[in-house]
């Protein structure tokens, strides 16, 4: 089983960014974030393939960025001009060799001045 430790969350203001870090305990293959706001159901925000093809939400797109170190087995999540809507627990999420989903135990951005 894989495990994933999120870090890089924490309070930031209105148009201010984060980087969100995740490392797998072993080689991971499709993989991405998602966020859940409270009240709401948890969404994609952001994924990438094993070969590196990202894709986004429409609710991030041109201010996030999806990135990965394969020889690391990490992802990352680039996060700029946030905004309050994007208050949320941030998972990552990671497929393993069996085609299996893992979840990370998430991380806590909160956007707030």
């Amino acid at each position: 089983q894989v495990q994933l430790v999120e870090s890089g969350g924490g309070l930031v203001q209105p148009g201010g960014s984060l980087r969100l870090s995740c490392t797998a305990s072993v080689t991971i293959f499709s993989t991405g974030w998602h966020r859940q706001a409270p009240g709401k159901q948890r969404e994609l925000v952001a994924g990438i393939s094993t070969d590196g093809k990202p894709n986004y939400s429409d609710s991030v797109k041109g201010r996030f960025t999806i990135s990965r170190d394969n020889a690391k087995n990490m992802v990352f999540l680039e996060m700029n001009s946030l905004q309050s809507e994007d208050t949320g627990v941030y998972y990552c999420l990671a497929y393993d060799r069996a085609r299996k989903p893992n979840w990370g135990q998430g991380t806590q951005v909160t956007v707030s001045s």
